[in-house]
């Protein structure tokens, strides 16, 4: 059994493809297959169904997955200690973000370690919170950027300094001039929130706590998988939105949105990281940025 086995199987499995593996791996699919094949082959067990043009993991398959990873984690983490060795000249980040951390605060940080560090390749992968601390758990990313608290005891969470929330209408809804003062309220509206897992979706739901109230006391008009996808919602007239400053500002500058006057409070961020991983010298570099 070698590395290159073990990280095959892992491309094929999260793929459920061998083609689609093999060119995210750039090998041909022959390749691929062989290397899958030879695995199972050597220790006699089946490690994947074909049905059709996919292949799905057996539960051989899904027990074996867990193991492969820690090895080819404990693989990488060793380079990763060379590479300090060398300096930082060479080596990769991985971050992990969830959206409105990735696609709004993280990238200026981004670009700062890479202007000090041109040699550290930085990879960035997008999810919502509970995804992103499951990356960080299951070591397939070095820190992971999230917007809510998270309870792992595997991982070691610090706080930093966050965004502002606001809620939001489009123009011409009641709250413009009216704003909401009470629970009462705030179930005269629709409301427009991201899905379940998310660290938006989980502050919006602080606040209806905070009023005494539940997502099922308020009528939820959509849940949505994006920032994005909730802005334009909301500008189409769906409803109220509560979302970071970062995200609105444009679109509140713009006059396509209208920031109501509604107290709420500052939302931290959290930096996570796994227990029992050595702390790199670029994830050092790059937390010292923070």
């Amino acid at each position: 059994m070698t590395l290159e086995q073990l990280r095959i199987f892992i491309a094929v499995a999260e793929r459920e493809h061998v083609t689609q593996a093999a060119a995210y791996l750039n090998l041909t699919q022959s390749a691929t297959s062989a290397a899958v094949a030879a695995l199972e082959e050597r220790h006699a067990v089946r490690l994947f169904d074909r049905v059709g043009r996919r292949v799905v993991l057996t539960d051989a398959g899904k027990l074996f997955l867990s193991e492969a990873r820690a090895v080819v984690a404990r693989a990488e983490q060793a380079n990763r200690l060379l590479d300090d060795l060398a300096g930082m000249k060479r080596g990769t980040l991985r971050l992990g973000a969830s959206q409105t951390i990735a696609n709004y605060w993280l990238p200026p940080l981004m670009q700062r370690f890479r202007e000090q560090h041109p040699g550290i390749a930085l990879e960035l992968a997008v999810g919502n919170s509970t995804l992103v601390a499951q990356m960080v758990h299951d070591a397939t990313i070095d820190l992971g950027f999230v917007e809510g608290e998270i309870t792992d005891a595997a991982l070691i969470s610090q706080i930093l300094q966050g965004d502002q929330l606001a809620l939001v209408v489009a123009p011409g809804h009641a709250w413009q001039h009216c704003p909401p003062s009470d629970a009462e309220d705030l179930k005269t509206s629709p409301w427009v929130m991201r899905e379940l897992g998310s660290g938006t979706r989980s502050a919006c739901e602080k606040v209806l706590m905070d009023q005494g109230l539940s997502t099922e006391d308020v009528e939820v008009a959509f849940e949505l998988p994006s920032n994005e996808a909730l802005c334009v919602a909301v500008e189409a007239g769906a409803g109220a939105a509560i979302l970071s400053t970062l995200v609105v500002g444009p679109a509140v500058n713009a006059n396509r949105l209208v920031s109501v006057d509604f107290k709420l409070p500052q939302r931290p961020f959290y930096v996570l990281r796994h227990k029992e991983r050595h702390l790199s010298l670029a994830e050092q570099r790059f937390l010292d940025l923070l």
